[in-house]
């Protein structure tokens, strides 16, 4: 999709928006340990006041972690919200500040995984879960090669306008969820690897498995697009480091034996991976996302 000019974005209906991204501009141009700062004391306020969101990502993080005592179930959850503070501000700033700003905040780890399967001339879907920094791992990627991504259309013209120019920036390509399927598979089949997020509640379109100690509702496709592009899957995993040092995007050897050909393994062999991903970083999770909203056939609500 082409660009639209931001000439077509001057009606009052825009007016509040353009008046939130001078903020955001603003803060872009800010030390990254000063808008995160400041972004972390933005998250604590929705902690404190959020009371509703902060009880479904608790009541995630309690039934994932069940082992852990209450105390440290609720440490996770308001670190959660900081560092979710720290990307709400953060975000603008990967979308406009100069590419060797962004270079020197990066720390890289396993990326010659990637080159190794780029150099044997393989496919590679790229396996990333929704660690709140997850739109990093695809920046950095996307310095040295194109990328494909999937991405939701927003409501709001304008907004959906900078995202789209933000998420291309070094090159590549976005397919909105609801275009094509061949599309997405012939540029995948062309080379560009595939920066595929998975893990949120897929509705009655997906399949339970396991995740954690929950059944949830998962995009059964993760094996198919494999099966289809004979593509490697290759888990990547982000994290913000703390206090505004930037932030650190680690590559896993590629998932062996996989697809098996059955989706319901397939699947739950995809969630055992982002399981083992989040308990590395737990409090970057996206666990304000109702995951397990979808239960199934004579299952009790979830989230009161």
């Amino acid at each position: 999709m082409e660009q639209r000019p931001y000439s077509q974005f001057v009606a009052p209906r825009y007016w509040p928006t353009w008046i939130g991204l001078a903020v955001l501009r603003v803060i872009a141009l800010m030390p990254l340990p000063l808008s995160s700062m400041l972004g972390m004391s933005i998250g604590y306020l929705f902690y404190v006041l959020g009371k509703k969101r902060r009880q479904i990502a608790l009541t995630n993080i309690a039934s994932c972690f069940p082992e852990l005592d209450p105390k440290e179930q609720q440490r996770i959850n308001r670190d959660h919200y900081l560092y979710a503070g720290h990307m709400l501000f953060a975000s603008s700033t990967n979308w406009w500040c100069s590419q060797r700003r962004f270079e020197r905040w990066l720390e890289v780890k396993n990326i010659e995984i990637v080159e190794r399967a780029e150099a044997r001339g393989e496919n590679i879907i790229l396996l990333a879960p929704h660690f709140l920094a997850l739109e990093v791992g695809g920046f950095c990627l996307s310095l040295d090669r194109p990328i494909t991504t999937m991405y939701q259309y927003s409501k709001n013209t304008l907004i959906d306008e900078v995202v789209r120019r933000g998420r291309l920036r070094y090159g590549g390509n976005l397919v909105e969820r609801k275009e094509p399927l061949r599309k997405l598979l012939k540029l995948i089949r062309s080379g560009q690897p595939f920066y595929y997020l998975p893990d949120q509640d897929a509705g009655r379109k997906g399949v339970f498995v396991p995740f954690f100690h929950e059944l949830a509702a998962t995009i059964p496709m993760l094996g198919k697009f494999v099966s289809m592009t004979n593509a490697v899957v290759i888990p990547c995993r982000t994290r913000i480091k703390p206090w505004g040092q930037g932030y650190e995007v680690v590559f896993s050897e590629p998932i062996e034996n996989f697809p098996q050909g059955d989706e319901v393994a397939d699947t739950t062999k995809m969630n055992q991976v982002i399981e083992q991903m989040v308990r590395e970083n737990p409090e970057q999770y996206f666990w304000a996302h109702k995951r397990f909203k979808t239960r199934p056939e004579g299952a009790a609500k979830f989230y009161k």
